[in-house]
């Protein structure tokens, strides 16, 4: 399985919204510019998590992005479906599509692969938003006054 690149964008502007949580919206144009973000591409992952009722868009002038949720209860799990759809490692995993395998009762392989997915999707819906700030929180700390330094996006060098 690889997540692409709307999983991963997904998840770190959710991480960015999730930081200004309880502070108000957060504009497109400050999740696109601190995550090194395509503005346009952005908001296509942005409607989609709102359809999904991960966040709200609020209008106006002073408008934005807000989690529809508070941190604690939204995971990696609920934003990978949201971009990504079932995580199904296997064509014969997916909803719906079993029916096309002629081997699907006897496949061992399969029961295999459903083991795998079902520990990929428990292990990302067990991390959830307030985990990643109580992480980012602790690094910001141990960095120090210097940690608030501009530093060049990861995205800019390739890196997830």
């Amino acid at each position: 399985m690889k997540l692409s690149t709307k999983g991963k964008y997904g998840v770190r502007a959710l991480f960015e919204i999730a930081k200004h949580y309880g502070k108000g919206p957060l504009s497109i144009k400050e999740i696109a510019g601190r995550q090194q973000i395509s503005l346009s591409y952005l908001e296509q992952i942005l409607h989609r998590l709102g359809k999904a009722g991960i966040i709200e868009s609020v209008r106006g002038p002073h408008g934005g992005y807000a989690l529809a949720r508070k941190p604690a209860g939204l995971t990696i799990g609920d934003v990978v479906r949201a971009l990504e759809g079932p995580i199904a490692l296997s064509h014969c995993l997916a909803p719906g599509k079993n029916s096309s395998c002629r081997q699907t009762d006897d496949c061992v392989a399969r029961s295999v692969w459903a083991q795998v997915g079902e520990k990929i999707e428990m292990a990302l819906d067990s991390i959830s938003f307030e985990d990643l700030l109580r992480q980012y929180r602790g690094k910001e700390r141990d960095r120090g006054p210097a940690s608030h330094r501009r530093r060049p996006a990861a995205a800019a060098r390739g890196v997830c």
